[in-house]
């Protein structure tokens, strides 16, 4: 996928993780102003609205997987939930999420691969701007399955084009049919507003405890 724009682009092509993190390391810094100034990121509001659609209370454990710069964790903390952790691949963008104060914990980890996290260990996962273009493909919604509780919510978005791409509408449905989740909602929605790239919005009740048999 080639993107019109040249920072998009670097980050939407890469090949390889190495490629991808060097990407990151290059726009930390300006991320938060060019994704949500310059392109128009509204994925972010729309997630955090999913959330607090399902969500309990307040107070439940969130996991905001591929947090980046922390734009979500943000929107959800000024929403009143208060125990939130981070996880991402970048170190550079997590140093930025980092330095808001809003994560109770962060960790640097690969979605594409078994995280070291307990089962059971989240209420809640919010990922917003990782199933996309050159970042993790279909399996991560195993490990996000995994470490959330039966009864549980994800909420995430699939980035146009990849949701078909990347396999991830396949795994999606395997899962469900394999009862690890249900899927409560899917929408279309504004992703790169001033870019005119939309998403879909997915939420998901979890079914199962661990990891799913699928």
């Amino acid at each position: 996928m080639v993107s019109d724009n040249k920072t998009l682009d670097k980050v939407y092509t890469a090949t390889n993780h190495a490629e991808l993190m060097d990407a990151y390391k290059d726009w930390a810094n300006d991320y938060d102003s060019d994704t949500l100034g310059s392109f128009g990121y509204v994925a972010p509001v729309a997630a955090a609205r999913a959330m607090e659609r399902v969500a309990p209370g307040t107070e439940v454990r969130i996991l905001d997987a591929g947090c980046g710069t922390g734009q979500v964790g943000q929107i959800l903390t000024d929403k009143g939930f208060g125990d939130i952790h981070a996880l991402d691949y970048s170190e550079d963008m997590l140093r930025v999420a980092e330095s808001k104060g809003i994560y109770g914990s962060l960790m640097q980890a690969d979605l594409s691969k078994k995280l070291k996290i307990e089962d059971d260990a989240y209420d809640a996962v919010v990922c917003v701007g990782t199933l996309t273009y050159g970042h993790v493909d279909a399996s991560a919604f195993d490990e996000l399955i995994r470490v959330t509780r039966a009864n549980g919510h994800i909420c995430f978005t699939i980035r146009e084009g990849a949701y078909e791409d990347y396999g991830y509408r396949d795994r999606m449905i395997a899962l469900e049919k394999a009862d690890a989740w249900e899927l409560i909602s899917m929408e279309e929605a504004d992703y790169l507003k001033n870019e005119n790239v939309t998403c879909k919005l997915c939420t998901y009740k979890v079914l199962v405890d661990g990891a799913p048999n699928a």
